[in-house]
């Protein structure tokens, strides 16, 4: 059994998450629960790899061996069923700089990307800071889930001549799981236009039942030809400094122009630690991650319960994916600017305002529950208080209105 109640001391680590509050205009005493990492320790044998390396004492160069695909390939297969081929496989420092080199090996300078907003905010910069024009098809929200407008999504892509479409599946921040029917139909566009896929899919070990995750190049072999699917360790297995990341593109025409992509930029290696760590994770990792998927189950089911039973004003996002939850704040009644500063200032959370992820996410924030179940109570409690006297004020308020 792990311990995921365990909490560990971050502080003076370097941490983004615990250390940066400064940079970010809050305080060391704001709870964070913003960027996407998690508060667990990883499983024994990821540092046990990692000591090996450290005993020798040199960190020379690496070399990728069979043993790294092979690896890769059966967790693919055997949590996906999608068979990875050596051949299709690219490695890279990480799921975002795999997408800055898609959007530079199948655009040119001036040439449309279409991303589904609101969407993970590097999107925007990598097609931005490239020079392509970025192009929205956002997401259709009503009812507490969202769906694609796919008469919008076509419309869009002829109507800018896109070449390339940035999938996000399991999607973030909204946290929904695209179906195997709904990734067809994007397929089935965009095959029909000539538009490539690049499919963001490092939340992919993280579902929540009923759903199913669907890799999109694993729906037929038409449709394959147009993905090139982007992979990490890094979220499942709490490893995101180690950078390292894994592109799989079936297309051997895609496959040569992304590498020589790759290369054109000169050194993009990977961590000599992050090879040792990725290895284990994903040959050891298995048991570590059916515990902490209950564990993070858990604590769903808990925030769940707690904004339905204190806070009618929220709504949680229909949560099909992902540890980052998607809450919907607009029935509090407050502009955009002064929902971000009530849970900045009033509840002291440190979170993601959902404008981060575009306008569409005005009135929405994103809470990152991969932490341990007491840090979270902290947090919601935290929460209620603020909320209470918010709403008692507002209350007396409209009485005291109602005396004049």
């Amino acid at each position: 059994m792990y311990n995921f109640d365990k909490i560990i001391d971050r502080h003076n680590t370097n941490s983004l998450k615990y250390d940066y509050f400064k940079d970010f205009g809050y305080t060391e005493d704001h709870i964070p629960l913003w960027v996407a990492d998690m508060d667990f320790s990883v499983i024994e044998e990821i540092k046990n790899a990692i000591y090996k390396i450290n005993a020798v004492g040199v960190y020379g160069y690496t070399g990728i061996t069979d043993n790294y695909y092979r690896t890769i390939a059966e967790w693919m297969y055997k949590r996906h069923n999608f068979k990875v081929e050596k051949e299709w496989h690219s490695i890279t420092p990480g799921v975002v700089y795999a997408l800055s080199a898609a959007v530079c090996a199948f655009t040119k300078q001036g040439e449309s990307v279409i991303i589904q907003t609101p969407v993970y905010s590097p999107f925007y910069k990598v097609i931005n800071n490239n020079g392509r024009k970025l192009v929205k098809n956002p997401l259709v929200y009503e009812n507490g889930n969202y769906s694609v407008d796919y008469t919008d999504f076509e419309n869009k892509i002829v109507e800018n001549n896109v070449k390339l479409f940035i999938l996000c599946n399991p999607h973030n921040p909204v946290g929904k799981v695209f179906t195997k029917e709904e990734l067809i139909r994007i397929c089935h566009i965009c095959c029909k236009h000539k538009v490539i896929i690049a499919s963001d899919e490092i939340h992919q070990d993280f579902i929540h039942e009923p759903y199913k995750h669907t890799v999109i190049a694993n729906l037929n072999e038409k449709f394959e030809q147009c993905c090139v699917i982007c992979t990490a360790p890094s979220k499942t297995f709490n490893i995101a400094g180690l950078k390292v990341s894994n592109v799989f593109i079936p297309n051997p025409d895609l496959k040569k122009i992304y590498d020589e992509e790759l290369i054109r930029r000169g050194p993009s290696s990977v961590n000599t630690l992050g090879i040792a760590a990725c290895i284990a994770a994903y040959k050891y990792g298995e048991p570590w991650l059916n515990q902490l998927k209950q564990y993070l189950k858990g604590n769903l089911d808990y925030v769940s319960s707690f904004i339905n039973d204190y806070l009618p004003k929220i709504k949680l996002v229909n949560p099909q994916g992902t540890y980052l939850i998607w809450v919907d704040c607009k029935q509090m009644g407050l502009e955009n600017k002064k929902l971000n500063s009530f849970f900045k200032d009033d509840a002291k959370l440190w979170l993601n305002p959902g404008d981060v992820f575009g306008p569409e996410g005005e009135g929405f924030q994103r809470i990152n529950i991969a932490t341990s179940r007491s840090i979270l109570e902290k947090a919601m409690n935290r929460l209620k208080t603020a909320y209470d006297v918010l709403f008692y004020e507002k209350l007396e308020n409209n009485q005291d209105e109602t005396l004049i």
